[in-house]
């Protein structure tokens, strides 16, 4: 099971911050942890840079 982040993200249609539960994946070209989620009001896919891994 992966790890899970929970708190804000930016939501690009909506113009507002959200707060959500997103799966935590690491990029394989920068080798940097993000967040992947949804938006509850619109239904976009929302990204959070966390850090580096």
């Amino acid at each position: 099971m992966g790890e899970k982040y929970q708190g804000e993200f930016y939501c690009v249609k909506c113009k507002d911050k959200v707060t959500t539960e997103g799966d935590v994946v690491v990029s394989e070209k920068t080798n940097r942890r993000m967040a992947k989620g949804v938006c509850p009001t619109c239904g976009t896919k929302l990204n959070r840079i966390l850090g580096k891994a």
